[in-house]
């Protein structure tokens, strides 16, 4: 009998998932526990990997599809792969019009998801298409390039007219036409690009934060020349030790805690006409990833040591980068701190991350002339941006919030009995 490879549970709050890629193609040997399918949800990517060892014998959901908890995905097979074609996958190429060519499932490893399903819609055999991209792999600009030579039967490359272009040509003057023409020609080429989950999901959870939360940002700055001085002092040291470099979100981590036990309602979120004030301190640490920003969440960052914290954010930026964060790493979060100095931004509003009703946000370090003990000097200064939810927490409370933060940076000793 087959056995069934279905859609895991990742996370309560994860109904449904987009199949990415397949890792196997049918007729391949599987492992026991070798992943077989790549799903993406609107928290992370995650890997199905087979429950025991067989052949790939039918692919059911298709590269581009969403799917469901407990969806059956493929069977896994113990015979050898079937050779009379029945079993094997309809890929998003082959599907396409007038595409009969037994090899364009073998073209298929040779393109990306992006660029197969936009084959599919245009109707492009991508056994005929000739990839630009790495290792000659097919991207979508080569994909559209082949269905404009497609439709109007010339040579990749030449510049066609939209359909509702060329409906207006039946209508237009001559000069209108002409010109029309030569307005498409040239630098005015268009990608269109189909938002991943993640994407849609963060767009949406974006504007929830600003439809839901009466939001407001308050203003700071710190001077960083204690931290720098002991980070000059100490981090070769700390390398060596730990194996990981002293940064500066260690210090902010430890700081926002500190001035999140002062002011416990920053460290809450509103659950219909009840506050829920937390009495523990999980910090997401706002990362960039290759489908955007991201957020995984430091757990009980208020017992977890400097050396400690820069390890767990240092392995999570890693797996956020290489798509391969666990979605349970990030979910929850209690507090969020986003650092939009290392892209060069000098100042911003962070939106919440709802239902959070704290964000911090860190900005570019810049050396300033500030006037300290009657003398002006340059000092290495950061402005810091606290965005709250109004609707239960004081402007009084933010404000003093920041102060705070700012307070146990410039003493960098003090984030010690804070901790």
């Amino acid at each position: 009998m087959p056995v069934e490879i279905r859609v895991p549970s990742v996370g309560e709050s994860v109904s449904e998932a987009t199949v990415l890629r397949w890792l196997k193609q049918v007729g391949e040997p599987v492992a026991a526990g070798e992943d077989v399918v790549e799903l993406e949800t609107d928290k992370a990517n995650t890997a199905v990997s087979a429950e025991s060892a067989g052949v790939l014998e039918r692919i059911l959901r298709q590269e581009g599809e969403t799917v469901g908890i407990n969806d059956v995905l493929g069977l896994l097979g113990e015979g050898a792969p079937a050779s009379n074609g029945k079993s094997a996958p309809v890929r998003p190429e082959t599907a396409a019009k007038g595409s009969t060519e037994p090899q364009a499932g073998a073209q298929h490893a040779k393109s990306t998801p992006l660029a197969a399903r936009v084959a599919a819609d245009a109707g492009v055999d991508l056994s005929h298409v000739s990839g630009t991209g790495s290792g000659g792999r097919i991207v979508s600009a080569d994909v559209k390039t082949a269905a404009q030579a497609q439709a109007s039967q010339l040579e990749p490359g030449t510049p066609t007219l939209a359909p509702a272009q060329k409906a207006a040509e039946k209508t237009a003057s001559p000069a209108a036409i002409q010109s029309l023409q030569s307005s498409t020609s040239g630098s005015r080429a268009e990608d269109r690009i189909p938002m991943t989950r993640m994407r849609r999901v963060i767009a949406e959870r974006l504007k929830e934060a600003q439809n839901t939360a009466a939001m407001l940002t308050t203003f700071n700055e710190v001077d960083l020349t204690a931290v720098q001085d002991l980070r000059k002092r100490r981090n070769e040291q700390f390398e060596k030790r730990n194996g990981v470099k002293l940064g500066f979100m260690s210090f902010f981590t430890k700081a926002s805690i500190g001035a999140l036990k002062a002011f416990p309602y920053i460290n809450a979120e509103i659950q219909g006409a009840e506050i829920v004030l937390k009495r523990y301190y999980d910090i997401g640490i706002a990362v960039g990833s290759p489908e955007g920003l991201v957020v995984p969440v430091v757990r009980d960052a208020d017992r977890k040591s400097f050396a400690d914290i820069e390890k767990e954010i240092k392995s999570l930026a890693e797996r956020a980068r290489e798509k391969k964060l666990a979605v349970a790493e990030l979910m929850g979060g209690t507090f969020t701190i986003t650092n939009g100095g290392i892209f060069g931004s000098l100042m911003s509003t962070p939106i919440l991350n709802y239902p959070q009703v704290g964000i911090l946000g860190m900005h570019k370090i810049q050396d300033r002339a500030m006037v300290v003990n009657g003398q002006v000097e340059v000092r290495p200064m950061m402005y810091l941006a606290l965005s709250y939810d109004h609707r239960i927490v004081d402007g009084s409370d933010a404000v003093r919030f920041l102060v705070r933060i700012k307070e146990l940076v410039e003493d960098p000793e003090s984030l010690l009995l804070e901790g």
